[in-house]
């Protein structure tokens, strides 16, 4: 699928719910190309970092409700319109904390706050161990990915494994009833249509597949996380900032009893339990944002 008819998806889905959004390009070597950003809003800056497959406009819902902040949407590399890379996978975690430096450096940004969900929490986490000085606060909307005794629904830990995805992905290429599936995996089904349709977008675009099963592959096996990736007690313990934690009731990477635990390992946290699955703010943006937004302004605000 071509960038425009990825950025027609992208549009319809941000004018469903009246986001005003441009996008910058800015200059991201661990991607070996450049870095795709939707900037909104006014005030102090957000960054907002999604899970694995989906670009930052699967936002829009919660950014509509993220009043006082400048919200800055990046997509991962290979995700929405940010490039990719096979080198990427040669050092997965030091590139994933180089490209984060990179794109907040590109931005002009420096001490930020970020809202985050699965693949952007972990990313996040390893950000804040790294350069623990460009993370002020951060909220977790939905489990990490891989945090403590966590792990993957089933059908992403058989995607782990070549023989087994190569099979699956010839059975069930890229469509609208896949879409559908997924979302049903991570207990966030139905969709509306412009979630989906942009969802499906994203995975036809060119360097998708490229990027998001050796993605799987780096970080899972068919039992379960690869154990030098996962966030550990020991690993959380080490991150000083303010957290608050926005967990689905219904997750299916980890249940409220794994939050409870990911709270108290934290130094300083808050576990609040809404409503849906791993990505709750699709169906309860208002609950999620009653809790988000007013903590990020704070944050914001300080720095």
């Amino acid at each position: 699928m071509s960038s425009s008819s990825f950025s027609d998806a992208q549009q319809r889905l941000l004018r469903r719910y009246d986001v005003r959004a441009e996008s910058r390009y800015v200059e991201a070597p661990a991607c070996h190309g450049r870095a795709h950003v939707l900037v909104c809003g006014e005030g102090p800056p957000v960054v907002l970092l999604n899970g694995i497959g989906t670009p930052a406009a699967m936002w829009a819902p919660l950014i509509a409700r993220l009043h006082g902040v400048r919200c800055h949407g990046i997509d991962l590399p290979g995700y929405g319109l940010t490039d990719t890379a096979d080198s990427f996978f040669d050092d997965y975690r030091g590139n994933a904390v180089a490209f984060l430096e990179q794109v907040l450096d590109g931005l002009g940004l420096g001490p930020t706050v970020f809202l985050a969900n699965s693949l952007g929490s972990l990313w996040t986490f390893w950000f804040a161990l790294e350069q623990p000085s460009r993370v002020t606060a951060a909220v977790h909307v939905g489990c990490p990915a891989l945090v403590l005794d966590s792990s993957a629904p089933l059908p992403m830990r058989m995607l782990s494994v070549p023989v087994l995805s190569r099979l699956l992905d010839r059975a069930e290429p890229p469509s609208a009833r896949q879409v559908q599936r997924l979302a049903q995996m991570v207990h966030e089904d139905p969709l509306v249509p412009e979630v989906a349709d942009v969802l499906l977008a994203t995975e036809q675009r060119d360097g998708f597949a490229a990027t998001f099963l050796p993605t799987l592959r780096t970080l899972l096996r068919l039992r379960g996380p690869r154990p030098a990736m996962r966030l550990t007690a020991d690993q959380l313990g080490r991150i000083t900032h303010p957290v608050r934690l926005v967990w689905g009731a219904d997750d299916p990477f980890g249940s409220p009893a794994v939050g409870r635990r990911t709270a108290t390992a934290l130094p300083d946290a808050e576990l609040h339990v809404v409503p849906g699955g791993h990505a709750p703010w699709l169906g309860q943006a208002e609950r999620v944002a009653s809790v988000a937004a007013p903590f990020l302004r704070e944050q914001a605000v300080l720095w």
